[in-house]
């Protein structure tokens, strides 16, 4: 299998020898294929028995063939080699495909921690084999440890070991934990992946010209919203 992200990152061209499987978890973000048509199988997907309800498919392709898989804008791809016994628990959201023969399995999470972070499951991928994991920013590795705590903006947190210590949390002085998001505590062993992809709209903001004074004259002026921009 050949995976190939242009810059700027916009998609990704797969390219898949006779005899290679992968299966695209999002369907609906390939935009172009050439190959023999009955090398695609789109199916109702078994990879987690609690979505199954949402009905959602997922794409068998077989090569040889050749597909481009459009991406959201600012997000990237970068695939992730799992190893054999891998206990890595990712956010499903984040894979966008994966080779023929990776194991899966589902871990249900505490109804507190679905309830803040918006996600019930969690899956164990286990190898050998490849994802495509679809990230906001780069994708970043970090090591747990035994008893040094790692905290990480709950919308960052890719995937972590199954083994961790996890709980929700936030940390810092009084005015840190009060403006700051929900984070995840977690010690143990083993790598963990973050994506990096800002989320301070503020800064965002700011660094495209939207500062404190413009902020406050859209505000306070009539039509403020509409004459500045």
């Amino acid at each position: 299998m050949k995976v190939t992200a242009p810059q700027p990152v916009g998609h990704v061209r797969v390219e898949l020898e006779d005899g290679e499987v992968l299966h695209v978890l999002h369907p609906k973000s390939v935009v172009a294929y050439q190959g023999p048509p009955g090398h695609r199988e789109d199916k109702i997907t078994d990879l987690a028995d609690a979505y199954r309800k949402k009905r959602w498919i997922r794409s068998r392709m077989r090569g040889p063939s050749e597909f481009i898989i459009g991406l959201p804008p600012g997000c990237m791809l970068q695939t992730i080699d799992i190893e054999e016994g891998g206990d890595l628990l990712f956010d499903f959201r984040h894979v966008l495909f994966f080779t023929e023969g990776i194991g899966t399995a589902t871990r249900v999470q505490k109804i507190k921690t679905a309830w803040i972070t918006r996600e019930l499951i969690r899956i164990r991928f286990s190898g050998p084999g490849q994802l495509g994991v679809i990230t906001t920013g780069d994708l970043v590795p970090m090591q747990l440890q035994p008893d040094t705590p790692l905290f990480v903006e709950a919308g960052s947190l890719v995937a972590y070991p199954e083994s961790a210590r996890v709980k929700l949390s936030v940390y810092g002085n009084q005015i840190a934990s009060q403006h700051m998001n929900v984070q995840w505590q977690l010690t143990g062993r083993g790598p963990v992946l973050i994506q990096t992809g800002s989320r301070d709209h503020a800064l965002a903001e700011e660094l495209q010209g939207g500062g404190f004074i413009k902020r406050l004259l859209r505000e306070l002026l009539p039509f403020g919203g509409v004459y500045i921009k």
